[in-house]
């Protein structure tokens, strides 16, 4: 039986509870009647839906399986497209918060961060 290295066990634990509290937070903005004020609509969709995707590429990544390394990647590229069509909305002068913005950089840098981890752990099942 082997072990797993401590930073995928880290990165696992990171991308499950951040998915949980994505969900929890973006379920109560599009369900629960919060006004979160000048949102983006497409952005708030993504990041609720994102957040299962999370919970699943915890949980591969915890079972060391090549799924859950590439699931963290989609997950990176998805959230920096999705920030990129964010910073466009805010260049052509669509209304935000600037808590969207702030939110969207630490999704990015911590799912690179799961991608770095993920990628330098040459353990991961292939």
């Amino acid at each position: 039986m082997r072990t797993r290295p401590r930073s995928i066990t880290i990165a696992a634990i990171v991308a499950v509870l951040f998915g949980a509290v994505t969900i929890v937070s973006g379920g109560r903005a599009l369900f629960g009647g919060v006004d979160m004020g000048a949102v983006a609509p497409f952005v708030l969709w993504f990041n609720f839906l994102a957040g299962f995707a999370y919970v699943a590429a915890g949980v591969g990544l915890w079972r060391g399986a090549q799924w859950g390394r590439a699931l963290a990647i989609a997950i990176a590229a998805s959230t920096a497209l999705i920030f990129l069509a964010f910073l466009w909305h805010i260049l052509q002068g669509g209304a935000f918060e600037r808590r969207t913005l702030v939110a969207m950089i630490l999704r990015l840098m911590t799912w690179l961060a799961i991608v770095v981890v993920s990628l330098r752990r040459s353990d991961i099942a292939d």
